[in-house]
């Protein structure tokens, strides 16, 4: 039988705008996706790659935190040591598994079994507490398990010949009999617990890698702190390389800061060059906080490359040349660099300074003495 279709068995396409939805934003980088979703959607080597990150935030609660992989584990992941005992001192575990579903009870055991197992055996005591941490999450059955030392321990010794016996190792059987098993009736379920998403994501953001790796811009960036114009010293290498420059213009050699005092040009310019520099200062401090260790250097070397071709051309003297370098900075866009939305243009100024303390930039060069 041939069902004929007309026009009123169809309707009008007519999508609804989400209120407060839609922005500037939006049209350039589509709708954000939540945290937790996109944790939920990473591969097995972004999970890799996020768990290493993670594990740099659990610090602030431990003496010392390492990883552990490969074979021979012996059921060991990302380890938080409480004190400089290592083991001794106690320790948790953060088992950390990527499974396409959330975690089920058959996807813990061996890892149960190994942590018994090897604490047996003598190779560690019995952690504080063991956490399973999974990109999408622990499952209901699992769930109400670990929240039931009692059940979970059952569970355990029921799936112990099935799940653990010959799954601890390729080498031997451990079979749940004898000391095993009194270890095994002695030992407390009640450490296994895990980690939830949302608690992931609140350990994450205080590392360096949150805001590369979720988006959301960087926060607010205090204001330079400029020390006291008293506090200048000829000991600063940046500091030499200006009074070489100031007295390259003037053909003399000036050594001494208090050569300034009567000259309210160069003055004014000394402090606007060691303003700079603090900037940059500042700068570099709020990286260190907020973005992966190496972007500030990369930041440095972009702005060198911008202006080192300037600063290396002929100019009558030394002045000149550090003048011309520092107007050519402030022109350069570092749109590249995650910083570039915090960077201002004394920034990039102050960056030519941090050169010249090292060096890499002189102000001062054969053809100018």
């Amino acid at each position: 039988m041939v069902i004929l279709m007309d026009e009123k068995d169809f309707k009008d396409l007519n999508p609804i705008p989400q209120k407060g939805l839609y922005s500037s934003e939006h049209v350039a980088t589509g709708i954000p996706i939540p945290k937790t979703k996109r944790i939920e959607l990473f591969s097995p080597d972004e999970w890799e790659e996020f768990t290493e990150e993670w594990a740099t935030s659990l610090g602030y609660k431990y003496h010392k935190v390492r990883r552990f992989g490969g074979a021979g584990d012996q059921g060991l992941d990302v380890v938080g040591f409480v004190t400089n005992s290592s083991f001794d001192g106690g320790w948790d575990n953060h088992q950390c598994k990527h499974y396409d579903h959330p975690l089920r009870p058959s996807d813990i055991w061996v890892e149960i079994g190994k942590v018994i197992y090897y604490s047996f055996a003598g190779e560690y005591p019995s952690p504080r507490k063991y956490y399973f941490v999974a990109p999408k999450g622990i499952g209901t059955s699992l769930g109400k398990l670990l929240s039931n030392p009692k059940a979970l321990k059952k569970q355990a010794k029921v799936n112990w010949p099935k799940d653990m016996q010959n799954k601890i190792s390729t080498t031997f059987s451990a079979k749940l009999e004898g000391k095993l098993l009194d270890h095994f009736e002695d030992f407390d379920f009640s450490i296994f617990d895990s980690v939830s998403l949302s608690e992931l994501i609140t350990d994450h953001e205080k590392t360096t890698f949150h805001t590369v790796r979720f988006g959301g811009g960087l926060g607010v960036r205090p204001e330079p702190e400029i020390p006291p114009e008293e506090t200048a010293s000829t000991d600063s290498r940046y500091v030499q390389q200006l009074l070489s420059a100031y007295g390259d213009r003037e053909s003399v050699v000036v050594n001494d800061l208090s050569w300034l005092d009567d000259k309210p040009k160069y003055k004014r310019d000394f402090n606007r060059q060691r303003e700079r520099f603090y900037h940059a200062e500042s700068l570099r401090n709020f990286s260190r906080d907020n973005v992966p260790e190496g972007t500030y250097e990369q930041l440095q070397e972009d702005i060198y490359q911008g202006v080192v071709d300037i600063c290396e051309s002929y100019y009558d003297d030394g002045f000149c040349r550090m003048s011309a370098t520092v107007a050519q900075a402030a022109q350069l866009s570092i749109n590249s660099s995650p910083l570039h939305s915090v960077t201002r243009t004394a920034d990039k100024q102050g960056v030519c300074h941090q050169l010249a303390d090292n060096d890499k930039l002189n102000w001062v060069g054969d053809d100018d003495k």
